[in-house]
């Protein structure tokens, strides 16, 4: 297993989000970003998780809720990847599909544009 700190592996997904173009970051709304070193027991090889109710789905009812959560994890990103170049890119690769279920975009939309 490759090895990174904690801080470091912040870092990375910190520049993930800053590589983000403003003009969706403007649009994103009551959503949190948050890193763990490991995902729930019953899917151990999961890298993020977005938990919240995306934009499109939101109506006249949305109002006073906590923000959604979008949580990438550390230990099978360092796992899955041989280098530091492959945890900067599939943390990159995990925040913009993440984001992109925070815009409504569904996991089968992700995997054909290449997100999966």
């Amino acid at each position: 297993m490759l090895e990174m700190t904690r801080e470091d592996f912040e870092e990375l997904v910190a520049e993930a989000l800053d590589r983000i173009p403003p003009e969706l970051t403007r649009l994103m709304d009551n959503v949190a970003v948050f890193v763990e070193d490991e995902p729930p027991a019953e899917d151990p090889e999961l890298l993020g998780l977005y938990e919240g109710t995306p934009l499109t789905d939101r109506g006249e009812w949305y109002a006073g809720v906590l923000p959604d959560r979008i949580t990438i994890y550390r230990g099978p990103t360092l796992r899955m990847c041989e280098s530091r170049e492959e945890v900067v890119e599939e943390t990159e690769v995990t925040v913009v599909h993440e984001i992109a279920h925070h815009f409504g975009i569904d996991d089968a939309r992700l995997h054909a544009l290449g997100y999966g």
